[in-house]
């Protein structure tokens, strides 16, 4: 359990014992080899070798194990995932990265059709930019070469050996100490600089947030089963005060986070999207607004960049493309923010919940498996979520904290074009545990629950899906926050039909960007029938079955407000958008049509139910504001979670229960 587990001792390091290489790189590799192989059979069970690899590293190199541990964590929560690269092209439980091997061939998922300004009111805008080949990656992209230099190791067995992996790690922090003019001290406390400069970061603010996160997991310990299924362990340290004035020394550049809206926690910069004007009477590539003052913000949007760091921050500062709020670096968990919160970034493809939302890109890809998030990533968009919704009020739940993936098509002819990230490898359960709010039971009898929260083992979870890079090929096998939808309870039966995804005939497929027969970790639906290990809830307007079996569920028992069509009705329509009536605009804003989706809500069918909202619409469709309105209706919506995507029902259609 956490804060109380107890890692496995070691020699104490003589406290200010200097490594010194022998004669050149082989030397040391040769004096490491053998400690790198397979354990020796009195070693115990194979649950203890990576605990033993940093144990082996931490003498080898004269790093506290637990300063070790700690980095590792950060990095990769310890995982190996089986040698394949993170985002950015970092391997192992170290995340030393080799970005030019690992980001050569990414894959990335098809953009589909979708307007990211999600407004029918002025012409649609489909941005060509591409991100740029890097020249020369920084240093932060590249450290698995230095610690091949420092260890004598083959890069391709820093890929691919934890033992290793975890060896080079030791490697660049031992040389970030020496560096710096540091004892290789046994005092965890006294690798303050060493850890901000292991980071890769070049300025001092996310150099000293990775810092902070490090010796935070120190203190307050960590223990956990990787994906190899080996225990690792590290205890707490509550009382352990860095020397954060070895900061000043590392030589890192300082940048200054004026003009952001971020958390103290976290490091930021301001990186303004370009608001111009260009071509004939045409701008970029946001709208300026009067947020939440003109109107409430009650979304956040999770994305992935499909590309990385360097290029994405070019793309947001074309005037000619689209825009989001902040970009998150996947290595430390840098943010650059480019939109004010007052603004609309054009970034869901729908406008009403563009101009209702914050949207996050993170450096990364959907299609991709086993190109995986950073910790530290996790960590700080985490932070920047808790201070958003704190600031403006969100719900932190899975109606409210969206990934493009949820966001639906405003109109029957976007449905199909709709984007789907950050998509089924991106770890809803762990995201939402950093951010306070872990999905958990909240109604006591799990067979009678007339709500499901989903909620599967993302590690164990492991749905087939196919087109990650060619179509038809099967992706990597890899955990998921995700679980897959049949139209009768038997996975040799077809997925339930997704008419607008997949008009006319509605069949959905296993394709990784194939919404139409997924529900997501955190979403909740109302449970239309049981039978055995199985469970169906309604979703889209029909029966969909998911594996639910009591020794491993994929689903809690939950308690919420649930709509169903009001007695007479015996189906009602279902909205992308909650948009005012006719009436309530005045002269001057067209009015914008009500318009339903393709879906039906049948009588007898119940969906979960968010807040009930007034119908709203963002009149700005000129570079000068002073024709900008916000029409609010008297007509009012209900959020509710209707498939994979959240929809819209009008309260005047339906009846509200407590289930």
């Amino acid at each position: 359990m956490r804060g109380h587990a107890t890692a496995p001792s070691r020699p104490t390091d003589p406290g200010h014992r200097r490594l010194r290489r022998s004669a050149g790189a082989l030397a040391s590799a040769a004096l490491l080899l053998p400690l790198l192989g397979a354990a020796p059979a009195d070693s115990g069970t194979s649950a203890t070798r990576l605990q033993r690899a940093f144990g082996t590293a931490a003498d080898q190199y004269h790093v506290p194990q637990s300063l070790l541990l700690a980095v590792s964590y950060l990095q990769s929560r310890w995982d190996t995932h089986a040698g394949a690269p993170s985002v950015t092209g970092g391997y192992g439980p170290m995340h030393l990265t080799d970005a030019r091997t690992a980001l050569a061939n990414a894959p990335h998922h098809s953009e589909g059709s979708e307007d990211a300004r999600g407004d029918g009111a002025r012409p649609a805008l489909h941005p060509t930019s591409e991100v740029p080949t890097q020249a020369e990656l920084p240093p932060r992209l590249r450290t698995l070469t230095k610690a091949a230099e420092l260890t004598g190791l083959p890069a391709e067995r820093l890929r691919t050996d934890p033992a290793a992996n975890v060896a080079g790690g030791a490697a660049l922090l031992a040389a970030a100490q020496r560096d710096l003019a540091e004892p290789l001290s046994s005092d965890p406390a006294d690798w303050y600089g060493a850890v901000a400069r292991f980071s890769g970061a070049d300025d001092t603010a996310t150099a000293a947030a990775y810092a902070a996160d490090v010796y935070d997991v120190l203190r307050t310990g960590e223990e956990r089963t990787t994906d190899e299924g080996q225990l690792v362990a590290l205890a707490a340290h509550p009382e352990l005060a860095p020397d954060t004035a070895q900061l000043k020394r590392t030589g890192l550049r300082k940048v200054s986070a004026a003009g952001t809206e971020c958390p103290a926690t976290v490091s930021c910069e301001w990186i303004p999207a370009p608001y111009e004007e260009f071509g004939e009477g045409d701008y970029g590539n946001h709208d300026l607004g009067d947020r939440p003052a003109g109107q409430s913000i009650r979304y956040i949007v999770v994305h992935d960049t499909e590309g990385a760091w360097d290029g994405v921050l070019t793309m947001v500062q074309d005037p000619t493309y689209v825009s989001w709020n902040y970009t998150l670096r996947s290595t430390d968990g840098h943010i650059a923010q480019h939109v004010k919160a007052k603004d609309v970034a054009w970034h869901a493809g729908n406008w009403y919940v563009n101009a209702k939302s914050i949207g996050l890109e993170h450096e990364g890809f959907l299609a991709n498996p086993d190109a995986w998030y950073t910790e530290a990533m996790y960590r700080a968009s985490a932070r920047l979520v808790k201070y958003l919704a704190a600031k403006y009020g969100i719900p932190l739940d899975r109606q409210h904290i969206l990934g493009h993936d949820n966001v639906p098509g405003p109109t029957t002819s976007t449905v199909s074009g709709m984007h789907t990230d950050p998509g089924p490898y991106w770890d809803w359960q762990h995201y939402f545990t950093l951010l306070g709010h872990p999905f958990e039971r909240t109604a006591h009898l799990r067979g009678d629950s007339p709500v499901v929260t989903i909620r599967p083992d993302y590690a164990s979870n492991r749905p087939t899906y196919t087109g990650c890079v060619t179509s038809g090929q099967t992706c990597a096998a890899h955990g998921s926050s995700e679980v897959r939808l049949y139209s009768q309870p038997d996975t040799a039966s077809a997925l339930v039909k997704d008419i607008g995804t997949h008009p006319p005939g509605g069949v959905s497929s296993i394709g990784v960007n194939d919404v139409g027969a997924r529900a997501s970790t955190g979403q909740q639906y109302a449970v239309a029938e049981r039978r055995g290990d199985w469970t169906a809830i309604w979703y889209l307007g029909q029966k969909a079955w998911f594996q639910n079996p009591a020794a491993n569920p994929t689903a809690v028992s939950a308690v919420g407000a649930v709509v169903t069509p009001k007695d007479g009705l015996t189906e009602i329509p279902v909205y992308g958008r909650a948009y005012p009536e006719a009436s309530a605009y005045p002269a001057g804003v067209p009015a914008q049509a009500v318009s339903p989706l393709p879906y039906k809500l049948p009588a007898g069918q119940k969906y979960v139910a968010g807040e009930k909202v007034p119908g709203e619409y963002y009149y700005a469709v000129t570079f000068d504001t002073a024709s900008h309105r916000v029409v609010v209706g008297k007509d009012q919506y209900y959020e509710i979670q209707f498939g994979h995507r959240v929809a819209f029902v009008r309260a005047a259609d339906v009846r509200v229960t407590l289930s």
